[in-house]
C-alpha cells in the first residue's frame, strides 16, 4: 500500500490550554469575520484575534474551572467544539478544564494482548454512570472478561442517549458523570487487569447541538449527506487534525485502551482512516497496547493491513438466520444459504467478498481469507442488532434455549475475538430499545422516521411502541436476570475460561484449515492452533447430522452426540469441540 503524506495534526491545536499561568484558546471559524470570548462568572467578551485562514486566538490568565464561550457578529453563542467539559449541556459554557487533576493508582498499565480480548460492551447510562460502570468490574473481571467497551460518551444533549447523537467529541458525557469520574472507572478497570476500549463517532454530528454548521460550514461536504446528517470533509486538514486530536486526547490523558470507530462506511475516505491510524498510534508511546478497531459494513479488508480489526456483521447475520428464522432486510442476503455462509465467515473472515448482496443489490466486500481470525470481532447481539428493532428484543425472546447455548459455546470458542453485548450473560430478557431526550419537535421527527424505517415489523400497526423520547422506554432497557440467570452465567464463565486455558496461548500462529456445511443449519470448522488442531461443529437444526468424527480430545460438549459407523450424528441444537495433541 502506498506510503501516505502525514497530516501534521499538531499545527492545527483545537479548544483550550493552560501552560503555567497562561491560558490559550483557539478556534476555527472561517465563515465569521470577528468572534468574541465570553468569561463566565466575570461578565466579560474579549475579541479573539484573527490570525489567518479562519482561525481565531485569545490569551488570558484565567485558572482551570473557568466556564467559557464564543459569540459570533451576529450574537449566536455557542460552545468550544473541542470543549473538554460542559457546564449547562451542549448548549452551555465550556470548562477549562485540567488534563492533570487526576492522580493515576495504574500509572504503570501498558494494556492487554489483543489475543487476549473478551469484549463486554456495556451502555454507561444504564447502570448509573461512570461511577455505576465501575462498580461492574469486579463482577465482569471475575466472569473472565478481558476488555470492556464503552458505548459512545460524547456530550449529547439531554439526558439519555445511546450516544451517537454527540455534538461535542471531545468532552466526556455530563450525564454520566465528571471526566475524573471517567478516569477513575478506566483506573478502576487497570487494576483488576481489565482494558477499557472506547465506541467513538467520527462520521457525523448529532441533530441538536452542533453549531460547526453556523460558523465552520467548510468542516462538511456540501450536498453531501450520511443516512444521519450532513457529510464530514475529510480532505480538509483541519477536519483531520480535530479527529486525529480527539482519538489521542482519549488513549493518552484517559488511557482508553483502544476505539472502536463507528461506521467508517460513512466516511469515504481511505486515506484520511489509513492516515489517522499511523498518526494516532504514533503519538501514543510505543509499549501501550492500544486496538484500533473499525465497524465497516463495506467490508473493505484494505483496511485490516492496518487495523487491529472489524467487527463482523457477517457472523452474526448467519447465526441469527440460523437460531430465529428471521429474513427481512439485511438478513436476506444471507437468507438461502446461512450455514454455507457462516463457514466462509469462520474460515475466511466475510461471507460477502466482492459478491452481489441481494439486500443492496451491489457488490459488497473484499477478499479476507488472508487475514488472521483475530481481526475480526464477532457476537450474537450487540446494540445494533438489538436495539434497532422496532420492539428491542433480545435473542432469547426469539430463538429456543438450547440453540442459543450451542451458538454461545461457537461464539465463545471460534479463534476469531468474542464479544458479549450486556446482560446476556446472565439470560437478560429486557428489552434493549432506542431512546432520547430531544426537545419536543425532534423527538416527534425521531418517532415518525422509526415507524416508517421498520414498518415491515408491525405492517399492522397494532401493536404499541415504546416511545424512544420518554424516560421509562430508558428504564425497561435496563438488563436484568430471570430465574436461569445462574445458569447462563455459568455457561458464559466455564466457556470463557476455557478459551482462555486452551485456545487464546495458540492465537498468534492460528490460521484457518477450513469450515463446510454439513447440513442444512449444521457447520465444521477447524484451525491450526499450537501444532494441533481445533475442530467446532454446531447444529441449529432439530433434526442430527452426521459427520467424520475429528480428531483429539473432546474438550467440551452441548446437546446428544453419538459415534456410529458412519461418523459422529450430532444430535439436534448440539455442539462439540475438539482439539487434537500439540495444543
Amino acid at each position: 500500500m502506498t506510503e501516505l503524506a502525514r497530516t501534521n495534526w499538531k499545527r492545527f491545536p483545537f479548544g483550550a490550554s493552560r501552560k503555567g499561568s497562561a491560558s490559550t484558546f483557539r478556534l476555527w471559524a472561517p465563515a465569521l469575520s470577528d468572534v468574541q470570548i465570553e468569561i463566565g462568572g466575570e461578565g466579560r467578551s474579549v475579541a479573539m484575534v484573527a490570525i489567518g485562514d479562519g482561525w481565531f486566538e485569545h490569551d488570558d490568565d484565567l485558572p482551570f474551572g473557568t466556564r467559557y464561550r464564543y459569540r459570533s457578529q451576529n450574537g449566536l453563542t455557542f460552545p468550544d467544539p473541542a470543549s473538554r467539559s460542559q457546564d449547562g449541556g451542549v448548549h452551555g459554557w465550556s470548562v477549562l478544564t485540567d488534563p492533570t487533576s487526576y492522580s493515576w493508582r495504574s500509572a504503570d498499565w501498558c494494556g492487554r494482548p489483543w489475543r487476549e480480548t473478551v469484549l463486554y460492551e456495556i451502555h454507561p447510562g444504564l447502570v448509573g454512570g461512570f461511577a455505576g460502570v465501575a462498580n461492574e468490574l469486579p463482577r465482569l473481571a471475575d466472569l473472565g472478561i478481558t476488555a470492556i467497551e464503552l458505548m459512545p460518551i460524547a456530550d449529547f444533549p439531554g439526558e439519555r442517549s445511546w450516544g451517537y447523537d454527540g455534538v461535542l467529541p471531545f468532552a466526556p458525557a455530563s450525564a454520566y458523570g465528571s471526566p475524573d469520574d471517567l478516569k477513575r472507572l478506566v483506573d478502576r478497570a487497570h487494576e483488576l487487569g481489565l482494558a477499557v476500549h472506547l465506541d467513538v463517532v467520527f462520521n457525523h454530528f448529532g441533530p441538536d447541538g452542533c453549531y460547526l454548521h453556523a460558523y465552520a460550514p467548510p468542516f462538511f461536504r456540501a450536498g453531501s449527506h450520511t443516512p444521519w446528517g450532513a457529510a464530514i470533509d475529510f480532505e480538509r486538514p483541519e477536519v483531520r487534525a480535530y479527529f486525529i486530536a480527539c482519538a489521542v486526547q482519549w488513549l493518552d490523558e484517559y488511557r482508553f485502551d483502544g476505539l472502536r470507530l463507528d461506521a467508517v462506511h460513512a466516511i469515504p475516505s481511505l486515506d484520511f482512516l489509513l492516515d489517522f491510524e499511523r498518526e494516532v498510534r504514533r503519538a501514543i508511546p510505543a509499549e501501550r497496547m492500544i486496538a484500533l478497531v473499525v465497524e465497516n459494513d463495506a467490508n473493505d479488508s484494505r483496511l485490516l493491513s492496518r487495523f487491529d480489526a472489524q467487527w463482523n456483521d457477517d457472523f452474526h447475520h448467519a447465526v441469527h438466520i440460523l437460531l430465529t428464522g428471521e429474513v427481512a432486510t439485511y438478513y436476506g442476503s444471507f437468507a438461502a444459504e446461512p450455514a454455507r455462509h457462516l463457514a466462509r465467515v469462520l474460515a475466511e473472515g466475510f461471507a460477502f467478498q466482492g459478491e452481489v448482496a441481494s439486500f443492496s443489490g451491489e457488490p459488497r466486500g473484499r477478499p479476507s481469507g488472508h487475514l488472521a481470525p483475530s481481526r475480526f470481532v464477532n457476537c450474537l447481539q450487540n446494540h445494533d442488532q438489538i436495539g434497532n428493532r422496532l420492539f428491542g428484543e433480545r435473542l432469547l425472546a426469539l430463538a429456543d434455549p438450547a440453540a442459543l447455548r450451542a451458538a454461545v459455546a461457537l461464539l465463545l470458542l471460534t479463534p476469531q475475538v468474542p464479544l458479549i453485548f450486556m446482560g446476556e450473560e446472565y439470560g437478560s430478557r429486557t428489552p434493549f430499545l432506542y431512546f432520547t431526550d430531544h426537545h419536543e419537535e425532534l423527538a416527534q421527527a425521531v418517532r415518525e422516521g422509526r415507524r416508517r424505517e421498520f414498518a415491515h415489523a408491525d405492517p399492522d400497526g397494532d401493536r404499541r411502541l415504546f416511545d424512544p423520547n420518554a424516560e421509562e422506554t430508558f428504564a425497561a432497557s435496563r438488563p436484568a436476570g430471570g430465574e436461569d440467570g445462574a445458569e447462563w452465567n455459568a455457561l458464559y464463565r466455564g466457556l470463557i475460561a476455557l478459551r482462555q486455558e486452551r485456545i487464546v496461548p495458540h492465537l498468534d500462529s492460528c490460521r484457518s484449515m477450513g469450515a463446510v456445511a454439513i447440513g442444512a443449519q449444521a457447520v465444521r470448522a477447524s484451525w491450526g492452533l499450537g501444532g494441533g488442531t481445533l475442530t467446532l461443529l454446531v447444529n441449529f437444526d432439530e433434526a442430527p447430522v452426521t459427520d467424520t468424527r475429528p480428531k483429539g480430545a473432546e474438550i467440551f460438549a452441548l446437546g446428544d452426540a453419538e459415534q456410529r459407523a458412519n461418523g459422529l450424528r450430532l444430535g439436534a441444537r448440539s455442539f462439540r469441540a475438539f482439539l487434537s495433541h500439540g495444543s
